[in-house]
């Protein structure tokens, strides 16, 4: 009998951001695989097996799901936010490319749930209303030079952006160098959102200046998206500003209402 695998997006991290599709598959996995915090997200349940595995051990952790699902177990795989995006399901479809014949046998769902970006977008406005990009700032599996090549290019485009994996103990200055070089190609008054923990209940949301963005201002649990020169925020009196990039593109630029 063929097994099955659900690469499953968690969300923000409270269960009220999980999707019913995520919860029943959840419930009807004999064994959950992760990265321990995420994991740990995953509510307990009798006769169901978990398998916590550390950082930076994607494709171990997606052969060893993998190869227990291959048995015709019913296999989880979970991934913070959605899988899709910076996580899980593009480890687990690498490791069945370059594993055995019979993973491509298995039943493969991937259940999406919401990413970071968005719910930061939500929380501040409407930020990715027109053309926008996420970018990664790490370098662990891509070289410093092409995180700057697209960071220039995609200022240049008029794209707004999400960074995903803005810093870390080993990388405390590759934010400041992304600001430098946005500050090189985009006006200094763009603005800049902090979403740290958003959805969860330490979250905090501060939008800023280019001109005063910063490294300090931001760890590994902030994603942070920068606007373009046609962003705009409204100032409401007594209640918080509202930021949005205006759908048509040739709607001005940045200003408050």
């Amino acid at each position: 009998m063929s097994g099955r695998i659900a690469v499953i997006g968690l969300g923000p991290g409270e269960a009220r951001w999980l999707t019913p599709e995520a919860a029943g598959e959840l419930a009807a996995a004999e064994a959950v695989y992760g990265y321990g915090p995420y994991l740990d997200r995953v509510p307990v349940r009798h006769g169901q097996a978990r398998h916590a595995s550390d950082n930076r051990e994607e494709l171990a952790r997606a052969g060893a799901a993998l190869a227990h699902a291959a048995t015709g177990a019913r296999v989880a795989m979970v991934s913070g936010g959605d899988p899709g995006v910076f996580a899980m399901a593009a480890a687990v479809i690498e490791a069945i490319e370059a594993g055995p014949a019979e993973w491509r046998a298995l039943e493969v769902s991937v259940v999406p749930g919401i990413t970071a970006m968005l719910m930061v977008a939500a929380r501040a406005g409407a930020p990715l209303g027109h053309d926008f990009c996420a970018i990664s700032l790490s370098d662990n599996l891509k070289p410093w030079e092409l995180v700057e090549r697209r960071l220039r290019l995609a200022a240049q485009a008029g794209f707004a952006m999400a960074f995903y994996n803005p810093v870390s103990k080993a990388r405390p200055w590759q934010l400041d160098r992304a600001f430098e070089i946005l500050r090189e190609e985009l006006p200094a008054s763009v603005p800049v959102i902090f979403g740290h923990a958003a959805g969860r209940a330490d979250e905090r949301i501060a939008t800023v200046p280019l001109a005063q963005a910063r490294g300090a201002m931001a760890d590994m649990a902030t994603c942070i998206i920068i606007g373009t020169p046609a962003t705009r925020i409204v100032a409401r009196e007594g209640l918080p500003d509202l930021v949005y990039t205006p759908r048509r593109a040739d709607a001005g630029g940045v200003e408050r209402a």
